[in-house]
């Protein structure tokens, strides 16, 4: 019997030692609530794991930037349907001013209430932006509003746009000269009525700006609903890979605990055996 190197005793520390450390490590996951802590845990699996959650964030981000977009849009709608209905009374007005049991009085009155009106169409393209940006005209009410393009997705071809050219003004819907004539007053019957025409192509022109609009916000709208989808999955993808189980790695802890347990007992065992070499020498 040797006595000078404990063999079984430098086993049983070095399986204690091990035990130990695996013991450690099932706390860290089992406190963590994560099955990769650091890249040793599972190399692969955290390289896997962390292309998901950049993934996922940026579908979080375009899904943010697809509800504001939405927003943009209803805001240009609804100030177009307003423009609207300002259209919708001039015609009105006009008809009543081009029949001839409305007085020259009666037009100039009428007249007036145009240019108001048509002012006020103009106020509306003037005054609706979001954040800043003009939705209806330009930077100034001589240029027509550039499209306007929203970041939907991850890549640089990820873009859904509105279209381009609205100029939702008198200028931008060729009523320049009614709004002229209106503030002088109309003369007649017969001018007032040269202008039906006009306001109809306008209705026409805003209407299809307008429905350009509702269809950016449609497209809008299911492109957010489609990625909150693949948020959802690619986020239980990366759950999968990254959270721990933790049925599974609270029964790995009562193992590992119990081998610790038994290592303790082992390797006072093995010192003990020892002690029985002194015996030799009584």
């Amino acid at each position: 019997m040797r006595i000078n190197t404990n063999v079984a005793s430098l086993n049983a520390r070095e399986a204690a030692t091990n035990t130990n450390n695996n013991l450690q490590s099932s706390l860290e996951k089992l406190s963590s609530g994560l099955r990769i802590n650091k890249a040793s845990d599972d190399a692969s699996g955290l390289a896997i794991a962390d292309k998901l959650r950049t993934q996922a964030n940026s579908i979080g981000q375009s899904i943010s930037n697809g509800n504001s977009a939405v927003a943009l849009t209803q805001i240009a709608d609804k100030a177009m349907a307003e423009q609207s209905n300002i259209l919708d009374i001039v015609k009105t007005k006009l008809i009543q001013a081009s029949t001839d049991t409305t007085s020259d009085e009666g037009r100039a009155a009428i007249g007036k209430d145009v240019d108001k009106l048509l002012a006020q169409l103009n106020n509306i393209a003037e005054q609706t932006n979001y954040n800043g940006t003009k939705l209806l005209e330009g930077a100034n009410s001589a240029a027509a509003a550039t499209a306007l393009t929203f970041q939907m997705g991850e890549t640089a071809s990820d873009t859904i746009a509105t279209a381009a050219g609205v100029q939702s003004t008198t200028t931008g819907l060729t009523l320049d000269t009614l709004s002229v004539s209106a503030a002088a007053g109309f003369a007649s019957a017969g001018s007032a009525r040269a202008f039906l025409d006009d306001v109809d192509s306008a209705l026409n022109t805003l209407n299809g700006w307008r429905a350009d609009f509702g269809s950016t916000q449609n497209q809008l709208e299911s492109a957010v609903r489609n990625q909150m989808t693949q948020q959802t999955n690619i986020k239980a993808a990366e759950s999968v890979i990254r959270d721990v189980d933790y049925a599974a790695e609270s029964a790995n802890f009562n193992k590992q605990n119990i081998i610790a347990q038994a290592g303790t007992y082992a390797m006072s065992q093995a010192n003990a055996v020892q002690q029985n070499v002194t015996r030799l020498l009584q």
